[in-house]
Parts: structure tokens; sequence; C-alpha cells
């Protein structure tokens, strides 16, 4: 058992999504960044769809309550165990009482802490992914009890040696592929997107990231049609708005462009202010 003695500023349970469903008007959801979420399961040995906590810029303070072990991976939140801090991307054995909490914001937005066996949380539609509407809760809460699986057993270090991405958190290029709309921009229009820089608003979130620099918009709205995370929208007054993990699954703002997978991993790991560029794949 883990109880969660502080919150965090937004502290979710989540896995890879909820797929199959969308027909139904359910989001995917899951992890924001299904990399960093994958590595500290795959660093723990646990399967890549493993629930995992996802944590955004404020970390919680857990108390455990049995032997297991634990991989923090993703943005660096200055992780400590019992206040001895802790290595990011690192398998440490965690014994009954100890106290695992976070600190100072070093770099990243979001981080991703596993255990062995994953949280048990509740599974709605085939996933663990916390969702307003879908689940009991939409995030967790000061003073809930976490059933994980107790463990009595050292790690298995032959998971231990996977190199990690540092680039997925440096980079400011998103790469994207041209939208069922795009070709509707004129020229001038399709060179800007490609040609500046673009600066994440303070309205972003797991549904959708807007960005500051509007792009002229003459497009008229389209009939409602299927949208999924990474869908890159323009609104009529020219609001470029990049869909989210728990995006909705239709829209009516013309579709210009579309993220990359690895493209929305990364945007999920910046925040008010930072920079990105859009770069086109062909």
């Amino acid at each position: 058992m883990v109880k969660v003695l502080k919150a965090g500023l937004y502290t979710t349970i989540q896995d890879l999504g909820r797929y199959g469903y969308q027909e139904y008007g359910v989001p995917y959801s899951g992890v924001m960044d299904a990399y960093s979420a994958s590595m500290a399961n795959i660093l723990l040995g646990n399967n890549e769809n493993t629930a995992v906590m996802e944590i955004t810029m404020s970390g919680p303070t857990l108390e455990f309550n049995c032997h297991t072990s634990i991989c923090i991976s993703g943005a660096d939140l200055s992780p400590k165990l019992n206040k001895t801090p802790i290595k990011i991307n690192n398998p440490i054995p965690v014994k009954s009482g100890d106290i695992v909490s976070f600190g100072k914001h070093i770099s990243g937005f979001r981080c991703y802490l596993a255990v062995t066996g994953g949280f048990k949380t509740e599974k709605m539609m085939n996933s663990h992914s916390m969702y307003q509407g879908i689940t009991k809760q939409p995030l967790l809460f000061k003073n809930q009890e976490l059933i994980i699986d107790a463990t009595l057993k050292d790690f298995d270090k032959k998971h231990a040696a996977i190199k990690i991405n540092t680039s997925h958190f440096k980079t400011k290029e998103l790469e994207v592929f041209k939208g069922p709309e795009f070709d509707k921009l004129s020229k001038a229009q399709q060179d800007l997107l490609f040609s500046q820089h673009f600066t994440i608003a303070k309205e972003n979130n797991r549904m959708a990231y807007q960005l500051l620099e509007p792009l002229e918009n003459s497009l008229e709205a389209i009939i409602t049609s299927l949208v999924l995370p990474g869908t890159i929208q323009l609104t009529p007054s020219g609001k470029l708005i990049i869909l989210m993990r728990d995006c909705q699954t239709t829209g009516g703002y013309p579709r210009v462009l579309q993220l990359k997978g690895a493209s929305i991993n990364i945007l999920s790991q910046k925040f008010t202010g930072d920079s990105i560029r859009l770069t086109l794949k062909e």
C-alpha cells in the first residue's frame, strides 16, 4: 500500500491509454510522455503498459507501507527517499515506512513514478488512466491509499542498463505531418508555420496546448470530423491549438497539421513560455 501524504499539483495514475472507445466519445487519455513512462517501467522490468503515477511540475509526498522497488523517469523534480536525494532513471528499493518526496524543479514538466507490478487502481474500459467522468476520480488526493504488490526480493539489475534519450527534453523541434486541411492554407501561411518559433501559452494541460503567436486565418470551419492526440487545429481567430492525450474525439476547426507520436512526448515536457518549432516530415 502507498499512502498519499501530499497530492502535488496535478498527480494521476495513467497507463498507455484507453483504445477502442473513441466512437463513443471517450478520449484516449494515457501518459502524456509515453517515452518517459515506458522507460520507468522497462527499467523496473514491468510491461510498458503498466500503470504509473504521472506527476506534473510539483510532486507528491508518498508513504510506502510495504517493500517494493521504484523508478522515476521524465522531468527532474529533485526526488528524495527519506529526505535523501535519489537519481532519476535508476531502480531503487523501497522499504515499508519509507517516504518518497519531491523538491525543486530542475528540468522538464512531467515525471513518472513506476513501482514493481504497477498501481492497482480502478480499471475502466481496459485502462487504469484517470479521466473525469470515466474513472471515479480524475486525480489523486491527500490521504488516498493506493494498492501495489509487495515484494521482498532484490531488484534484478538486468533491466537497468537502458540508454536514456536526453535530446527528448532539450530539443525544440516537433516533427509534424500535413493535416487534412493543410492544403487549404495559402503558400505564405504554410511557409510561416515552419519558418518561425512558437511560444507555449499559459493555456496548456492534458487536453490541449495553445500557442501564443497567431496565424492569419480565412479558412471556414469544417464539418465536425475526427481528431486525435497531436492534431493541430486552427481557430477562426488564428489561434493554433495542439490537442493532447485527453482531447475530444471530434472537432470543427481545420486540422492543419498532425504531430508525430514522439513529438507529443516532447511537447508534454514543455510548459508556459517555452519555445518550439514545427518541422514538416514528408
